[in-house]
């Protein structure tokens, strides 16, 4: 009987500090929220933040502003959120490229350990464009191409250790060709030096690449989904092109630093999964081929889980894992 006591007694004084702690942060937040994007403006993580934070400005009746810091594939600005104060007023907008670059590079920052999840937001698949120049209009084309001048074709990045140059390794692992990475800050930056000329192709996001396919400045080969996108149904997929299992996407979350209280995470999680169901993000989403996600820390710390795997597997396959997970 003494010991039934003390386990209710445990479980009630468990639930009160459970409800303290809600309470305690009701009138969160109490003044303007940043959110830190590592890529530049005009980016797919741009984009996919700013969407949400203009709907969470209006819920939580407080302004979530952006502040770009691009750099090291978003490791600068993830390193800058990780040593913050962990007060609910600084976020990071995570990616794909932050669940890489333990495996790609002496990363200082990981998403596993030195940050703690919030809500998934979104996901966005890429697409194969070329530059008008490049004579293929199909992903074997490419191929053929690359083989018979190795070296001489290359291609752009958001950055080293980004989803976008591992979804190329890859490929050029699949394929058995040889081109060349020309890295830069963000997609927007390659995209300029693709129409240009300057470069032959890239993955691009989806969203950044759709305007430069419908005004005829790029050729689209084929999308790195499993699936093909709404915005372009007739194009295949890589692995229906003949690369049988290769399927890359990006993916976004917000994140705060080790030490935020849960109280904190727990209501920005609970707006952004009623934001993520409004009708007016939801359109604005698939306007740029950017698919609503749902998961709050748990399901969004699973999923950072996963992924790190997935592309430690991916940069290993293609060459490029000079280290293990931290």
């Amino acid at each position: 009987m003494h010991k039934l006591a003390l386990s209710t007694l445990a479980f009630l004084v468990g639930a009160a500090a459970s409800l303290g702690d809600r309470a305690a942060w009701a009138d969160y937040p109490e003044r303007p929220v940043r959110i830190v994007v590592g890529f530049g403006p005009g980016s797919a993580a741009d984009v996919a933040a700013r969407i949400v934070a203009e709907e969470l400005s209006q819920t939580m009746r407080q302004r979530f502003f952006i502040e770009n810091k691009p750099g090291a594939g978003s490791n600068t600005a993830a390193v800058g959120v990780a040593k913050g104060e962990a007060d609910g007023y600084t976020l990071f907008l995570g990616s794909a490229a932050n669940a890489i670059s333990a495996s790609v590079k002496g990363s200082s920052v990981d998403l596993k350990n030195d940050l703690k999840p919030i809500a998934l937001l979104c996901s966005l698949p890429n697409i194969l464009v070329v530059h008008s120049s490049v004579k293929a209009t199909t992903v074997q084309d490419l191929i053929a191409l690359a083989r018979a001048e190795p070296g001489k074709f290359n291609y752009g990045s958001a950055g080293a250790g980004t989803s976008l140059h591992l979804s190329m390794e890859l490929f050029k692992n699949m394929a058995g060709i040889d081109i060349v990475h020309v890295p830069y800050t963000g997609s927007p930056q390659a995209m300029q030096d693709l129409i240009a000329g300057r470069l032959h192709m890239m993955f691009s996001p989806a969203s950044t690449a759709l305007p430069q396919i419908e005004a005829g400045y790029l050729r689209p080969l084929a999308w790195s989904s499993a699936t093909r996108g709404r915005s372009l149904p007739d194009l295949p997929t890589v692995a229906q092109s003949g690369l049988p299992g290769f399927d890359t996407s990006i993916w976004f979350g917000l994140l705060a630093p080790v030490g935020t209280p849960d109280g904190i995470r727990d209501r920005l999680a609970e707006a952004i999964g009623q934001a993520l169901n409004s009708e007016g993000v939801i359109k604005a989403l698939r306007a740029q081929e950017m698919e609503p996600l749902q998961g709050g820390p748990a399901a969004f710390a699973a999923h950072i889980a996963d992924e790190t795997a997935k592309w430690a597997e991916v940069a290993a396959k293609a060459g490029l894992a000079t280290h293990g997970n931290r």
